[in-house]
């Protein structure tokens, strides 16, 4: 255990992140218990999961962070797979929110979605509008929901290489297969990152009354903290930018240095989606009525 070996400011140090993450854990079954008493059963699980992902993402950080680490246990811990799953969850509350999938179509009936927007498309100006339907409904979810589904798969299958000796994480020539399946990975979140994008940018103004621009500010701190962030600083460890501490080396301290900030900053998240997600909204109006057809009005409303 490194938490053995530390001097005093570092052992004050522990004894902080410690704190900090046992007040997130309190804090997030606080706010479960309050959104399963309190938010219909439609809503429930979906917020939770969101209200989720930072101290998931921050508690493990803890344990990882009293012991030699290196990136292949930050790339195959459970924490990233939880995410992909709490971005489906994201995209699916804004649905809901909305009042669900057919609601949302009848107060877009003639809307278009402005696929021109990031991280994909933001500069593709000359892609076209595409209008709002079931279907174009259904690829948006299945932009996240694939991300959800293949990222375990690709874990396992990396983790599979590595017991077999194939798979060398810092191997980036192309007849390894680290770089394939990083670039694949990638790609998916992309792909997923676009399609809440899109649909963030339709709903934006219409569910303003629910705060959602704060919402989606705590998801995309998420995100970036979670890879951007994390990803420089493995590059720096990687290029010996950190120098070694012995008993540490750079890349052992460059993910130790990352697990102290993402233990601060989901922290301070959790406690901010506390207060976002606690707040009660007033649910949207009913969209206008379209004419009734003679079977409408045998059907329960």
């Amino acid at each position: 255990s490194l938490s053995a070996g530390l001097d005093l400011p570092g052992r004050l140090l522990f004894a902080t992140l410690t704190l900090m993450t046992l007040i997130a854990i309190l804090v997030f079954i606080e706010e479960a218990v309050y959104i399963y008493r309190k938010i219909p059963s439609s809503k429930r699980s979906i917020i939770i999961w969101i209200n989720a992902a930072a101290p998931v993402r921050g508690g493990p950080g803890l344990h990882r962070h009293t012991r030699h680490t290196g990136k292949f246990e930050l790339e195959f811990s459970p924490s990233p797979r939880f995410f992909a799953i709490v971005i489906h969850k994201f995209l699916m509350m804004m649905i809901k929110e909305c009042g669900g999938q057919k609601v949302l179509l009848r107060r877009f009936e003639n809307g278009h979605f402005t696929i021109t927007t990031g991280p994909c498309c933001c500069c593709c100006l000359c892609f076209p509008r595409v209008p709002i339907t079931r279907q174009t409904l259904f690829w948006l979810k299945l932009g996240t929901f694939q991300f959800a589904v293949f990222r375990p798969v690709l874990v396992f299958l990396s983790i599979v290489l590595w017991t077999n000796g194939n798979y060398v994480l810092y191997n980036v020539s192309p007849k390894g297969p680290a770089l394939w399946i990083s670039c694949f990975i990638g790609a998916l979140t992309l792909c997923a990152l676009w399609a809440v994008g899109i649909m963030f940018r339709k709903v934006r103004i219409l569910l303003k009354c629910k705060n959602i621009i704060p919402k989606f500010a705590l998801y995309q701190f998420i995100v970036i903290l979670n890879h951007l962030q994390t990803t420089i600083i493995n590059i720096f460890a990687t290029q010996k930018i950190i120098p070694c501490a012995p008993p540490l080396s750079s890349t052992a301290r460059g993910s130790y240095i990352a697990q102290q900030l993402l233990i601060m900053e989901m922290f301070l998240i959790t406690v901010i989606s506390r207060v976002v997600y606690r707040r009660k909204y007033h649910d949207l109006e009913p969209p206008e009525c379209v004419a009734e057809e003679p079977g409408d009005k045998k059907q329960t409303p």
